[in-house]
């Protein structure tokens, strides 16, 4: 099945009209706006301005003349990320417009009704909130529609299942991409993967019948450049070292890094930022079979680096390895670099949190202040100096599986760090990709993190401009 890139979403833009709706928002007190009647309808309703709360009020005809949106407290909406997102759904079907907010709070809220108009139908009819919003004043509406396509895409591709999204399906992706936006495409594929100088790329995915392969897109010719690399592995069985069942049941998302990094190259490349732009990402399945590479092996990476294999299924590392390697031979002015890879990190901060590493310390405060600014949150990790020996196994020059356990998500983060010294700034994320229930502007299924903080960071990082 072809995989539509950037489908026509109306409900995730935004909408005219000569006279929309108003939609009050309010921590409580009734907007002097209201008539008397509409003010003892909401009173009869029992509209308190709690978070989320929504009451419609009537015309005098008997239509609808407006809504209520409670706002709830600071201490309730420091919980919640996109609150004003849930009116997208709970509002009857007409063009909104909101009232109330601050201008410092209309930008989020904006931006998660658009979130909110997401659904996943490839397979399926899915519904949609037939509640449209205008953009509200003061509030860039085209960059606000770019960042929605780009999540989009990022969600569609990672919720796409294997059988539908493996290697060739993930290239196709990317080429189509291209197109949208007149960027070149480079692939290499198979045993010219050998031949080229990627051999953990080759020997990741050689055991899957779909050849794996390093895709390359550039764009753009002028200012810094940019290189994003992301994880593609299409599907994770976990290889010789098989998952078990309740482990494998989501790897169809193991490529959410690169799902990531092209939701974010279609947000660079429509606002037509003016940079430089490479995004590479290696795609492969980790599947079993006689020419499934083993437990112990030990491969010369393309940097000149050996590694010993100790676990086939910390195999994002590997992939991820050789792609930086190439990105790091051209010293761009900054890499990034985006995995669903550890499990860990997970452990460490739950599902919504991204863990980042970086050794750069303007580019970890540019991240963090960009993740607040646009409620996209990311928690700096450290490269922590003394377990680098935990990635040296004696017989190899760097181990892909440190016996153990412990701090998992920062010796693969030390690992990946070992791929890089030609360029002085560069940043890993280890993402989960996965909204594991409903939230407001984040239904259930795959999910871009870090993109929009990235993003927002890129002026300053970059020194871009205004």
């Amino acid at each position: 099945m072809s995989l539509p890139i950037l489908p026509d979403r109306p409900a995730m833009r935004f909408a005219t009209a000569d006279a929309p709706l108003p939609l009050y928002v309010t921590e409580g007190p009734l907007p002097e706006a209201l008539t008397p009647a509409q003010a003892a309808w909401a009173r009869a309703q029992g509209f308190s301005g709690a978070l989320g709360q929504v009451c419609v009020l009537p015309s005098a005809e008997g239509g609808i003349a407006a809504a209520l949106f409670g706002w709830g407290s600071n201490a309730t909406r420091a919980r919640s990320r996109f609150p004003l997102a849930r009116a997208a759904h709970a509002l009857p079907e007409g063009v909104w417009s909101i009232t109330g907010l601050a201008e410092d709070q209309l930008e989020e809220a904006a931006l998660g009704w658009l979130l909110a108009g997401y659904a996943y139908d490839l397979y399926a009819k899915a519904p949609v909130p037939k509640a449209r919003l205008v953009c509200p004043a003061g509030v860039d509406a085209a960059r606000l529609e770019a960042i929605a396509a780009g999540e989009a895409l990022t969600r569609d591709l990672i919720n796409t299942p294997a059988n539908d999204m493996g290697p060739a399906e993930l290239e196709r992706a990317i080429k189509d991409l291209a197109d949208c936006h007149g960027a070149e495409i480079n692939s290499i594929v198979g045993e010219k993967l050998l031949e080229r100088g990627f051999p953990l790329v080759y020997t990741v995915g050689q055991a899957s019948p779909r050849a794996p392969r390093l895709v390359e897109m550039r764009w753009g010719s002028e200012g810094p450049e940019l290189t994003l690399v992301g994880k593609g592995v299409c599907f994770d069985t976990g290889g010789l070292n098989l998952k078990p069942g309740s482990s494998m049941g989501l790897m169809k998302k193991d490529m959410g890094g690169a799902a990531t990094v092209l939701g974010l190259a279609h947000m660079i490349m429509a606002l037509k930022l003016p940079l430089r732009l490479r995004v590479l990402v290696p795609a492969v399945e980790n599947a079993v079979s006689g020419d499934a590479f083993r437990p112990q092996d030990i491969y010369t990476s393309r940097k000149g680096l050996t590694v010993e294999i100790n676990n086939t299924d910390a195999e994002g590392r590997l992939v991820l390895a050789d792609a930086l390697a190439y990105a790091d031979e051209e010293s761009p002015d900054l890499i990034l670099c985006m995995a669903t890879l550890t499990g860990a990190a997970r452990v460490a901060l739950g599902p919504d949190v991204p863990p980042f590493y970086t050794d750069d310390e303007a580019l970890a405060a540019a991240l963090a202040g960009a993740a607040k600014q646009v409620a996209d949150p990311l928690w700096r990790m450290p490269f922590w100096e003394p377990y680098e020996e935990k990635i040296e196994p004696g017989i190899a020059d760097i181990d892909n599986a440190p016996a153990g356990g412990m701090a998992g998500s920062i010796t693969a983060a030390l690992f990946l760090r070992r791929f890089v010294t030609e360029t002085e700034r560069f940043a890993h994320f280890d993402i989960y990709g996965w909204q594991p229930s409903a939230m407001p502007g984040r239904p259930k299924g795959g999910v871009g993190q870090g993109a929009r903080a990235i993003l927002a960071s890129l002026q300053d990082v970059l020194g871009l401009g205004a």
